[in-house]
């Protein structure tokens, strides 16, 4: 994408009122929403999260199909989720948001139990030993969803990473969480929940395309 489109994306992003662009202090001292979405959305229905939410496809297609629901996409590149939120705007979909912030600050974006779902779709499964502070399953991470998930709150990792879902698993086991559904192919599981198999983002496409297995987890962290 060119400099000038960038830009151009960031500008509108300025004008729209389902994204929220604070600053890192902003979030660390004491972000105005924390505790508040539910008066942000005017409503008291549960709020799912997508962290990582590039264009914002998973965002979207989750809120046309659960209006009874609040979504929110957060990501650290705002020219990437200006599509879903141009998109959220032209369909008049007032169960979105976009928060623009490093996933590693979520804690400092939602209050404690404050959120009912969490789904991460797609993360760099930051492979190399050296990495493994930046996967977005690991035990601060974790740990990090917990605290802001409700009781029953509900975690999804949708991947194309065999690496990252056996990671995955294997932290969930050996922390003693409870596994609700898993499988290394999933669209060949005819079990397979259908949020999972009937939305896809434009690079999981791509995958399915050349055949290249799709990995997903839900699961309810336990401490």
């Amino acid at each position: 994408m060119g400099s000038k489109n960038k830009l151009k994306r960031f500008e509108e992003n300025e004008t729209f009122k389902n994204v929220i662009q604070p600053t890192r202090e902003e979030v660390v001292t004491n972000f105005s929403l924390k505790g508040k979405w539910h008066s942000f959305f005017k409503n008291d229905n549960p709020i799912v999260v997508e962290l990582g939410c590039g264009k914002g496809e998973y965002t979207i297609a989750l809120a046309r199909k659960n209006p009874n629901k609040n979504f929110i996409g957060i990501d650290i590149k705002g020219a990437r989720f200006w599509r879903g939120a141009k998109v959220a705007i032209e369909e008049n979909l007032d169960n979105v948001a976009f928060v623009r912030t490093q996933i590693e600050l979520v804690d400092f974006i939602f209050a404690e139990n404050e959120i009912s779902e969490i789904w991460i779709t797609f993360p760099d499964p930051q492979i190399k030993f050296q990495r493994t502070k930046h996967r977005m399953t690991n035990a601060t991470f974790l740990k990090k969803y917990h605290h802001i998930l409700n009781e029953n709150g509900i975690m999804n990792l949708k991947t194309d990473s065999e690496f990252m879902h056996g990671y995955t698993l294997g932290l969930l086991h050996g922390g003693g969480h409870e596994v609700l559904y898993a499988n290394h192919t999933v669209y060949k599981n005819d079990g397979a929940p259908k949020e999972v198999t009937e939305t896809q983002t434009f690079y999981e496409n791509q995958y399915l395309e050349v055949g290249k297995p799709i990995t997903y987890i839900k699961f309810r962290l336990k401490y």
